[in-house]
C-alpha cells in the first residue's frame, strides 16, 4: 500500500498545509493533473473545486492564490529531487562518482512515478515543472517572495551540486552558475526536443531521451569542470557505475 511521503517546507507557501489532510491532498493530486492538461493559464480554484466535488472557499483556505499553489507544487518537487540525490550519495566518497550519480538521479526521479507518494505523480509534475516553472521566479513579486523564503528548496539543490563540483575543482570559479544552469538545462532541453528541436541536440523522436538527457549533463558538466569522469577504463571495459 503507498504511503504519504510528507516534505517539510516554508510555511509561507501555504494558509494550511494540505499535506496534512485527506482534501489538501486530494488539491495537490488533482490541481496536478488538471495543471498539466489545461496549462497554468487557464486552471482556476474554481475549476479545481468542481473536479474534486468541493468549494472554492475549501481551497482558499491552503493558499492564497494559484501562483502559491505553483510555488508549492515548485518547492516540492525540487525537495523531492534533492531527498533522492541525498540517499543516493550519502556513503559516496569520490566527488566524481557523487556528481555523475546526482545528475542520473536528477534525470530518473524526473522522470518516474514513484508509489510512495500516492497523491502526487512524479512523472506528470515533471511536465509542470518543465512547462511553468518560470512563472514562479519571473514575476514582479520574486523579489519579496525571495526574502520570504519561497525559493529555499531550489537553492539547496543547487547547492548540493555546487558543492560537490568545487570538490572535484576547488579553483573552478562559476560554481553556482554550473549547478543552476545544470537544473535548467535538466527541464528545458527536455522541452525544446519536443517542441523546438533546432535548440537543443537530444532528439525526441530517437526514444531514448532519459540516456541522452544524462549524458548531455555529464560531459557538459565534467567538460567544464576540466575533469574527466573517471582515470580510465576497467579491463571489461565498462565504466564503473554505469
Amino acid at each position: 500500500m503507498a504511503v504519504a511521503i510528507k516534505m517539510k517546507l516554508n510555511e509561507k507557501l501555504f494558509l494550511r498545509d494540505p499535506q496534512e489532510t485527506k482534501l489538501g491532498r486530494k488539491i495537490i493530486q488533482y490541481s496536478i493533473l488538471m495543471i498539466d492538461e489545461k496549462g497554468f493559464e487557464d486552471f482556476t480554484f474554481k475549476k479545481l473545486a468542481d473536479r474534486i466535488e468541493s468549494t472554492e472557499a475549501s481551497v482558499y483556505r491552503y493558499f492564497e492564490n494559484k501562483h502559491r499553489l505553483l510555488l508549492f507544487l515548485l518547492s516540492w518537487y525540487w525537495e523531492w529531487i534533492k531527498y533522492s540525490i541525498d540517499l543516493k550519495i550519502m556513503n559516496i566518497e569520490d566527488p566524481k562518482r557523487k556528481l555523475k550519480i546526482a545528475l542520473e538521479t536528477l534525470v530518473d526521479t524526473s522522470h518516474h512515478d514513484n508509489p510512495e507518494t500516492e497523491h502526487i505523480n512524479e512523472a506528470i509534475l515533471h511536465r509542470i515543472v518543465i512547462a511553468e516553472s518560470a512563472k514562479g521566479y519571473y514575476t514582479k513579486q520574486v523579489d519579496e517572495e525571495n526574502q520570504q523564503g519561497l525559493f529555499l528548496t531550489y537553492k539547496a539543490l543547487c547547492k548540493t551540486f555546487h558543492t560537490i563540483m568545487l570538490e572535484i575543482n576547488p579553483s573552478f570559479p562559476y560554481p553556482r552558475a554550473l549547478a543552476s544552469t545544470i537544473l535548467e538545462m535538466a527541464k528545458s532541453h527536455v522541452y525544446f526536443s519536443e517542441h523546438l528541436p533546432s535548440l537543443t541536440d537530444i532528439n525526441f523522436k530517437q526514444g531514448n531521451s532519459e540516456a541522452q538527457v544524462k549524458k548531455l549533463l555529464i560531459d557538459f558538466a565534467f567538460g567544464l569542470l576540466g575533469s574527466t569522469l573517471f582515470a580510465a577504463k576497467p579491463e571489461n571495459g565498462q565504466l564503473p557505475g554505469a
